[in-house]
């Protein structure tokens, strides 16, 4: 092996155990990662299997939803969920088509994960439609889709003329499941891509875009072992939009923090003729902005443990088990690659010793000499700007969206829906729930009959097979013929209220929060569950944790500044600017989901993933420049240390923020409403706060206030600056900075 790299790196130990261990210590801490990713890396296609994406599984335990659904399971041999096969001609249906069908229902008690008896063909009203309920078994996991896509295929080739979907809710979760399906490759290999092209662009050498890449993917390969660990022990639960996120989250952080440690890598082996010394002074240098703005982004996340909803509380842990690999992974594995590379590392570009820091020049020296010669006019435009953009946030529809619009794309559950509410009562297949005492069935049910959104009641009993729905007749209120005694357990009934609008409408929800009044004025002790009270009741706890998780997000990041900067001010002012910036972004992203790409609305989750990714990311960055600028103003005062801090950091800050928003944009490739719109307001965020807040903003008021900007520590009290300068221009890079 070579002592000395291109460029004259030449060792300079004098004891040959010392240089031993310069060589064994790095050599070693790649075997480590390595290793790490032999294991990790065949967990990216089991994760898969522990995945949970049925809504009713992250509601918390005293949602009335959640609990009818664990008093519904008494009543039933085993818990199903209904998959809604549609046949569908224009003109009307033929004896043939009800032929067909009938065979098809024969066809579909076969069907691997079929839970009790198929219903036979029910007609519309109309009579250009039947319908078929196949019961799946609920806890088929991913395996759904094998069942779903059976019961396409056994469904076809369908008479010329006659158009069959599968849908309800288990053709949604199976259609949902196969979107989620291409995380593990899809999803990856298109923000690997974007990455590698961004890095070539920036480092222009083809040997650091591959040492930066494989420092996330052993960073991820950590975390995704553990999450699949923690995940298949039942301690958090996985679901896919989390699984999306993490993938994206250590991607963009390890390659940010990889690109902060590889500039500052970059300015020492100017300073240094040894490579170890170089090293081992950038990563001393580099600690502390790396973990400080991983560790805001952990506790930024893990504030989500205080949400009601277990898919929200669960991406806490997930997202900072990332956070924490990817901190690891670049503050061990990169640095030692570069130990051992040098400055071979850089070519063709390859850092000289001794050379000129080019830093101060070019875009980064000339906005700092804007910020220098009119730092008030910059912040007062800046910030303007950044409120004009606020004034639209209230046009955000954070509301929630029905599940037929949440999918994008071509997806044959949404088009069977669109069938079903032409010819049948909209709710078929996914009833609300009442679960009262069997004292008062007839007024129950009597109550539930008056509600205009109610189209047919039955009460479940002995009398349907096991696992077999029970079937109303078509266009009456009960089932046909004399209704069989109801089924009592412990003093209780089942009551199934078929709703006239779509299980996930708006008109849905509202009337279960009105059945939820009725019967509750009926039996003080009645609940009301099913699909819809299940998403309303998912609604309401999402905007309850949005008001209490973010002003909590506020205070765990300020508190974390105060004591990274060692001063109030400071922090309370990069606080406000961030919140500015997302205000703003949530402003152009009402403008664009309304009125460029017609969105029908968004989760109410969203504003809350988008603000703690956000507020966490975006402060990253403000870390990045104050930290520095701090160095920076020990050594040479506030203002000129500002305008140094500005200059080095220009290019590097710029360069993570393009990559985490391009990782982030990488979601837009799943066809999830959900992912799509957090793609969209993480990604034009971050570019907001790298291009407008951390550019121009905040170091424009920070020069403006001046050394009062580190009140109250001695840094403000011992710097004295002098007055602003029209002419005043950053201050040359010097050694060691």
């Amino acid at each position: 092996m070579l002592t000395n790299s291109p460029g004259g790196d030449r060792e300079s130990e004098s004891r040959p155990a010392g240089r031993r261990l310069r060589w064994l210590l790095p050599a070693a801490l790649i075997l480590v990662w390595l290793a790490v990713g032999g294991v990790g890396g065949p967990v990216f296609g089991l994760i898969s299997e522990v995945q949970e994406n049925d809504n009713s599984a992250f509601l918390p335990a005293s949602a009335e939803a959640t609990r009818v659904s664990e008093l519904q399971a008494e009543f039933a041999d085993a818990d199903v969920i209904p998959a809604l096969v549609v046949y569908e001609r224009a003109g009307g249906i033929t004896r043939a088509d009800i032929a067909a069908a009938g065979e098809d229902a024969e066809s579909f008690q076969d069907v691997p994960g079929v839970l009790g008896e198929v219903s036979p063909p029910v007609p519309s009203g109309d009579g250009d439609a039947v319908q078929v309920i196949v019961p799946l078994d609920a806890d088929l996991g991913d395996a759904i889709i094998d069942s779903v896509e059976e019961i396409r295929s056994a469904a076809g080739p369908a008479p010329e003329g006659l158009s069959v979907w599968v849908t309800g809710p288990g053709g949604f979760l199976a259609d949902f499941s196969a979107a989620f399906g291409s995380i593990d490759t899809l999803l990856l290999g298109v923000a690997l891509a974007v990455v590698f092209v961004i890095l070539l662009v920036v480092y222009r050498s083809p040997l650091l875009p591959v040492v930066v890449l494989a420092t996330s993917v052993f960073a991820l390969s950590a975390a995704i072992g553990v999450v699949y660990l923690l995940a298949k022990a039942d301690l958090i639960t996985l679901n896919g939009q989390s699984q999306g996120i993490l993938f994206i989250l250590v991607i963009g952080a390890a390659t940010d923090y990889s690109l902060l440690l590889v500039a500052r890598v970059r300015e020492e082996l100017r300073e240094h003729e040894s490579r170890f010394r170089a090293v081992g002074v950038a990563l001393r240098q580099s600690v502390e902005p790396i973990v400080a703005s991983g560790g805001t982004v952990i506790l930024g996340v893990l504030c989500l443990l205080f949400s009601d909803l277990n898919s929200n509380r669960s991406l806490g842990p997930v997202a900072a088990t990332g956070i924490v690999f990817s901190i690891l992974s670049a503050l061990t594995f990169l640095p030692a690659v570069l130990a051992l590379l040098g400055r071979s590392a850089f070519w063709p570009a390859m850092p000289r010793h001794g050379s000129e820091h080019r830093e101060s020049s070019g875009v980064w020296g000339r906005v700092a000499r804007l910020v220098s010669q009119h730092p008030r006019r910059t912040w007062v435009m800046t910030g303007l700007a950044l409120l004009a953009a606020v004034a639209f946030a209230p046009g955000l529809k954070a509301s929630g969206v029905s599940q037929s619009e949440l999918l994008l794309g071509a997806s044959e559950a949404v088009d069977g829906q669109d069938a079903l509410v032409r010819h049948f009562d909209a709710g078929t297949g996914s009833p609300a729930v009442i679960i009262g005492p069997a004292g008062r069935v007839d007024d129950l049910v009597s109550a539930v009959e008056s509600e205009p959104g109610v189209s047919t009641v039955t009460v479940r009993s002995d009398a349907p097979a096991s696992g077999r729905p029970t079937v109303p007749a078509p266009g009456t209120g009960r089932s046909g013929g004399s209704p069989p005694a109801p089924k009592v357990v412990d003093g209780k009934v089942e009551i199934n209220a078929t709703l006239v609008d779509p299980a996930d409408s708006d008109a849905a929800l509202d009337t279960v929060g009105r059945l939820r009044d009725t019967v509750g004025d009926v039996a003080p002790s009645a609940l009301v569950g099913g699909q819809t009270a299940i998403q309303l009741d998912t609604n309401v706890t999402s905007k309850s944790d949005r008001n209490r998780i973010i002003p909590l997000v506020l205070v765990v990041i300020l508190v974390v500044l105060m004591l990274l900067l060692r001063s109030i001010l400071a922090p309370v002012l990069l606080i406000a600017t961030v919140v500015l910036s997302f205000g703003a972004t949530l402003g152009v992203s009402a403008l664009v989901f309304n009125e460029l790409l017609g969105l029908p609305g968004a989760d109410p989750a969203v504003p809350l993933f988008g603000f703690v990714f956000l507020v966490a990311l975006g402060i990253d960055y403000n870390i990045f420049l104050m930290t520095r600028v701090r160095e920076e103003s020990i050594k040479h005062g506030t203002r000129p240390g500002i305008l140094r801090g500005l200059t080095l950091t220009g290019g590097v800050i710029t360069s993570a923020g393009i990559v985490l928003a391009a990782t982030f944009s990488a979601l837009a490739v799943i066809p999830i409403l959900f992912l799509l719109q957090i793609a969209f307001i993480v990604a034009f965020g971050v570019l907001l706060d790298t291009l407008l807040v951390r550019s121009l903003l905040v170091p424009a008021l920070a020069y403006d206030i001046g050394s009062r900007i580190w009140w109250p520590s001695r840094l403000g009290r011992e710097s004295p600056d002098e007055p602003p300068r029209a002419d005043e221009r950053p201050v040359a890079v010097v050694s060691g900075s």
